[in-house]
């Protein structure tokens, strides 16, 4: 839903665990082209503006493209923290040009291209949910985990609760897929009171955290 005409309140900033990508029946996963696999760690997956009534901003600004130039001095960094994983293999630029066009041109009254991607790389080194997670003794390697024990790791660790999102894999289990914290307009992680704020895991206590 695009308010284009109208300044965002907050952003959802939104991290992916990589397998929950990967086994999934509908599409399949590919690593990078440069680099192979990713480190078994979350990934990024955007830093989107929102509304608190739950409706978004997207495509704000169709004469503000893409440019890899502005990346160039933290290329590095994108390709660690922000990979593609779609298919078939790639470098990551189609993966960040949607990001921006969609989502990072409605924030431009408040940060430039360069700015964008470099504040949400600056969001994933503050945020470790996967240190969270395994200080809890929930470990990625194929068992079922309470959702609430998972969310109580990463508040305890983090600050503030997140939303987690959940995927059915190919072996029809409700698998951990995503992880969403709110940020203001300032890029500072905040308590989130947005409508539509809840857990997507098909009413499961249990998910699963399957091995990278």
């Amino acid at each position: 839903m695009s308010q284009c005409g109208a300044s965002f309140e907050f952003y959802y900033f939104v991290l992916t665990w990589p397998e929950s990508l990967c086994n999934l029946d509908t599409k399949p996963c590919c690593y990078p082209k440069k680099g192979g696999k990713p480190a078994a760690d979350f990934i990024i997956h955007g830093l989107w503006p929102n509304f608190r009534n739950g409706s978004f901003p997207t495509y704000c600004d169709p004469k503000s493209p893409y440019d890899r130039k502005q990346l160039s001095s933290f290329i590095g960094s994108m390709k660690k923290y922000w990979p593609s994983m779609s298919c078939p293999r790639n470098d990551g630029t189609r993966f960040w040009s949607h990001e921006w066009v969609k989502h990072g041109t409605c924030s431009k009254s408040v940060l430039d291209q360069r700015n964008y991607f470099l504040t949400t790389l600056n969001l994933r080194m503050k945020v470790n949910i996967l240190l969270a997670l395994k200080r809890a003794g929930i470990e990625p390697n194929g068992k079922s985990y309470s959702l609430t024990a998972m969310k109580s790791a990463i508040t305890r660790a983090i600050g503030y609760t997140p939303n987690i999102k959940c995927s059915e894999n190919k072996w029809e289990q409700f698998q951990l897929h995503e992880v969403y914290f709110c940020v203001d307009i300032n890029s500072h992680l905040m308590p989130c009171a947005a409508q539509g704020f809840e857990d997507h895991c098909g009413g499961n206590t249990e998910i699963y955290f399957h091995k990278f």
